[in-house]
């Protein structure tokens, strides 16, 4: 199938602007590369220009939108159509696996080390979905397509498959360029298929629950947060900023990753560095850093405010030890260190296992 645009120019009489040839293929990634929109596939964050994936291939372009959907685009250059369609069917098995902590690696590989969260808060004005790259999109980039593989592409859509086909024209007026483009199917005309992006919509969110993970290292441990009322996250900038998120009044939920959750409670009072932390004892406030912890490093960079631990005061409701944490199939759980909670079969069976209403 090849896709033909037509173009005139109306000022000075009727004139036809002539289709050409854009000088590499290259300059139009390095176009793409630098407004992704100009795909039509919406508003992209770039991930990266020809990254590397586990079976030593190079993608062109690998970018995400606001609801956390990975965009895989493969321009054709020299392949043949057939092979281009391989190809990102192949990209596509490699992308659909990313996880949150490969994708926040694959970004600062390619940003200079910039930090993934802070790029798509800055980008979308979002904070970063509970769950990403929860579906993919697949989008070959070509100046046409023969109908056999047009045909192919068709076929393997009908099954869910979320590949598509953008066609693009170079044409040129005198000094001036111009880009045309059309879809093999048009996106905005679909039904949304059984996974793909048109059928997430996240949950409303209560305004006072939050999903805390309590990533015990040798800079923080349960049992301490247990007994002096805490949580905590730090040595490095997304973590801080993750404990500023959680504001006096909410709920939080604390989980041990892998283990289940373990403790329910009140913040009572916003995110502070360790060296500014008082716990009482005896009746009496005192330094945490002055009292018996079962952490060995939680003073590490006290005196570096970007990298210090942060600590959230929280007043205990309901907490239990490791061995009785509460877990389920189907429960949420969330590679960040702070997110909304609002899976509602979760909140559900914890408020039934913890000492709290529903």
């Amino acid at each position: 199938m090849h896709v033909s645009f037509g173009l005139w120019r109306l000022d000075g009489g009727v004139r036809q602007v002539s289709s050409s040839v854009i000088a590499s293929e290259d300059r139009l990634e390095e176009i793409l590369e630098a407004r992704p929109d100009i795909l039509g596939s919406g508003d992209l964050l770039r991930i990266g220009r020809q990254v590397v994936t586990d079976y030593g291939k190079r993608i062109d372009l690998l970018a995400m939108d606001a609801q956390g959907d990975l965009h895989v685009i493969e321009l054709k250059k020299n392949k043949t159509p057939r092979d281009v369609v391989a190809q990102a069917l192949e990209y596509g098995f490699w992308a659909q696996s990313l996880s949150f902590d490969a994708i926040r690696d694959l970004y600062a590989k390619h940003n200079g080390e910039a930090d993934f969260e802070s790029a798509f808060t800055d980008h979308f004005e979002v904070d970063v979905p509970d769950t990403i790259n929860s579906a993919h999109h697949l989008v070959i980039v070509a100046a046409g397509m023969d109908t056999s593989t047009a045909q192919i592409v068709e076929y393997v859509r009908g099954y869910g498959v979320p590949i598509n086909v953008l066609f693009f024209q170079y044409l040129r007026d005198d000094e001036r360029e111009y880009l045309a483009r059309s879809w093999l199917s048009n996106p905005d005309l679909e039904s949304p298929t059984p996974g793909g992006s048109g059928a997430k919509k996240q949950a409303a969110w209560n305004g006072q629950d939050f999903y805390v993970a309590v990533g015990e290292s040798r800079h923080r441990n349960w049992d301490d947060m247990r007994r002096y009322g805490f949580v905590s996250a730090g040595h490095g900038d997304k973590y801080r900023k993750a404990m500023l998120n959680l504001f006096e009044g909410a709920r939080v939920w604390a989980a041990i990753p892998s283990i289940g959750y373990v403790g329910v409670g009140e913040v009572e009072a916003t995110a502070v560095p360790v060296t500014a932390f008082d716990v009482e004892v005896e009746g009496t406030s005192i330094p945490i850093l002055e009292v018996p912890l079962r952490t060995e490093n939680i003073s590490e960079d006290a005196d570096d405010p970007a990298m210090t631990e942060y600590l959230v005061r929280v007043r205990w409701i309901d907490t239990r030890s490791r061995d009785r944490a509460v877990w389920e199939k189907g429960m949420y759980a969330n590679q960040n260190v702070v997110t909304k909670l609002r899976h509602s079969h979760t909140l559900q069976q914890l408020a039934k296992a913890f000492d709290v209403d529903e």
